[in-house]
């Protein structure tokens, strides 16, 4: 028991001198915040926890938007693809998600947006007018929406999706009559 104190009692110069130690080096340094420092030595902003810094590999975001795109989540789907425009701003296919996850959305201000962009990107393209049409097809544009299906049309007459939005049209003008019948 005495020798436990004693070794205590040893070491208490020793400890001594090394606070004191401490005290003078960072003293000595100007501009040092003992706060400042964080147990490895490191300054605390090194250390700060950087969790929502984020690496992407080139079409994560993208591939992830088109996930949920697919499945139907469409707020989910936007919050990619939002992501993806800003980290990839010369990306048409992370605009082409974002304007069509902004219209299932109903943010048709935020998709108008995003077409004006596209329109420098691939403003000549089936894809773009197809997208375009589309979105005025579910604002209930039906005139609009023809016109861009029609534009669509006349690059790629055999083009799938064009044919099938072009019939959807024709399906919602004739489900609008049916509506008026009484």
């Amino acid at each position: 028991m005495t020798s436990g104190k004693l070794g205590v009692g040893r070491l208490r110069p020793f400890l001594a001198v090394a606070v004191s130690i401490l005290g003078l080096s960072l003293a000595s340094c100007q501009g040092v915040n003992v706060e400042d420092l964080s147990t490895f030595g490191d300054s605390a902003a090194s250390v700060e926890n950087l969790s929502d810094a984020e690496f992407y590999a080139t079409d994560e975001l993208i591939t992830m938007g088109k996930t949920q795109f697919k499945e139907r989540n469409y707020g989910k789907s936007y919050s990619f693809f939002k992501r993806a425009v800003e980290v990839f701003p010369k990306d048409p296919a992370a605009w082409l998600g974002f304007a069509a996850s902004a219209d299932h959305v109903g943010r048709f201000d935020t998709a108008d947006r995003a077409y004006r962009v596209l329109s420098t990107m691939i403003g000549r393209r089936p894809e773009y007018y197809n997208n375009v049409g589309y979105s005025y097809l579910l604002r209930g544009n039906l005139p609009k929406a023809r016109h861009y299906f029609l534009k669509a049309y006349e690059i790629d007459p055999s083009n799938e999706i064009t044919a099938n939005n072009l019939e959807l049209m024709r399906n919602s003008v004739a489900f609008a009559k049916r509506g008026y019948r009484g």
